[in-house]
C-alpha cells in the first residue's frame, strides 16, 4: 500500500478494542523471565481479581491496595504505574465487590472486618506465589486504612509500608475538607456553594453518623475547588483512563461505577468511624506520599 493510499484510509484507533490493543502492546513485558498475569483468585470465599507484572521476578514485591472504597487502581495503572515493573513485581488487587471483582451476590459480605481478612489472605497468597516472605505495601486513601492496619498487626510481612493520601482520622479530615471548601466558596463569591455547604453544617461534628448524601455534597465542592486533583475542577480526566484499560473488558468498565457505589454505601459509614490517631509507633519503616 502506498503512503498516499494509507493517508486516505481510516485513522486508528476507531474503537475501544483497537485502543486497548495499542496500550497493551506498548506496555508488553518481553524480558525472558518477565511476568504478565491477570487472573481471579478465590479469597475467603469470593472471586477476586489480581494482576502481577514484573520484568524480573527477583525484584521485591509491591502490593497496591486501592482507595475508594471501590475506587479501583488496576484499570488506570497502565498510565500511573508505567515503569514500576522495572523495579518491582507489581501486584494490583481489585478488592471484594470492586472493579473486576464485582459480584452482586456478595454485597452483604462487604464489611470492614471482612476487608481486613481479605487483605491478610491476599498478602499470604502473594507471598506464596512469589516465594518472597516480605512485600512492600502501598495503601491509597481508603486502602491506606487497611494497609496501615496490616503494618500495625503484621510488620513481619513487610519491607516497608507506603501511605498515599494516608487516612488517620476520617471525621477530622471530613471537617477540614468542609471548612476548606467553605473558605474557597466565600473567597470566590460562589453563593451556590456557600448555600449548599451551609445546608449540611455542622458537618461531621459530634458522634452522629454522617449521611452519605452529605458526604457526596462535601466532595462535590472540595473537588470543584481543586481538592481532588490540584487546580482542576474534577478528577474526571483520570476516571476516563479506565475506559482504555487493556485489563478490563467492556463489561468490567460498565460495572466500575455500579460496584463503587455499592462499596461506598456498604463500607464508608464504618470507615468514617475509624481512627488510627492513637497509633504512635510501628515496627516497620513508613513512607508517606502526600
Amino acid at each position: 500500500m502506498s503512503s498516499e493510499t494509507r493517508a486516505e484510509g481510516e485513522v486508528k484507533p476507531r474503537n475501544r478494542s483497537e485502543a486497548t490493543k495499542i496500550i497493551a502492546g506498548l506496555r508488553q513485558i518481553v524480558t525472558p523471565q518477565g511476568i504478565e498475569r491477570l487472573e481471579p483468585v478465590e479469597i475467603n470465599g469470593a472471586r477476586q481479581w489480581i494482576s502481577i507484572r514484573s520484568r524480573n521476578p527477583a525484584n521485591p514485591v509491591l502490593l497496591v491496595v486501592h482507595g475508594g472504597p471501590g475506587w479501583v487502581a488496576m484499570p488506570t495503572s497502565w498510565y500511573f504505574a508505567h515503569g514500576w515493573d522495572e523495579y518491582f513485581t507489581v501486584v494490583q488487587w481489585d478488592q471484594r465487590g470492586a472493579g473486576k471483582s464485582y459480584d452482586p451476590a456478595i454485597v452483604d459480605t462487604l464489611t470492614v472486618d471482612q476487608m481486613r481478612k481479605d487483605i491478610d489472605a491476599v498478602i499470604a497468597w502473594v507471598r506464596s506465589e512469589t516465594g518472597q516472605d516480605k512485600v512492600f505495601l502501598l495503601g491509597h486513601s481508603w486502602g491506606s486504612l487497611l494497609g496501615l492496619d496490616v503494618a500495625r498487626r503484621h510488620p513481619e510481612w513487610l519491607h516497608a509500608y507506603v501511605g498515599a493520601g494516608q487516612v488517620v482520622d476520617m471525621r477530622e479530615s471530613e471537617r477540614r475538607g468542609w471548612a476548606w471548601a467553605m473558605q474557597k466558596a466565600r473567597e470566590r463569591g460562589n453563593a451556590e456553594a456557600v448555600k449548599e455547604l451551609e445546608s449540611i453544617a455542622p458537618y461531621a461534628e459530634g458522634s452522629a453518623a454522617v449521611p452519605i448524601q452529605d458526604l457526596f455534597l462535601q466532595r462535590k465542592w472540595v473537588n470543584a475547588f481543586g481538592g481532588a486533583a490540584f487546580n482542576r475542577p474534577d478528577a474526571g480526566f483520570e476516571a476516563a483512563a479506565i475506559a482504555l484499560s487493556p485489563d478490563y473488558t467492556d463489561e468490567d468498565v460498565r460495572n466500575v461505577w455500579k460496584a463503587q457505589d455499592i462499596s461506598v454505601q456498604r463500607l464508608m459509614p464504618a470507615a468514617l468511624e475509624t481512627s488510627m490517631s492513637s497509633l504512635n509507633d510501628l515496627d516497620v519503616p513508613v513512607l508517606l506520599l502526600l
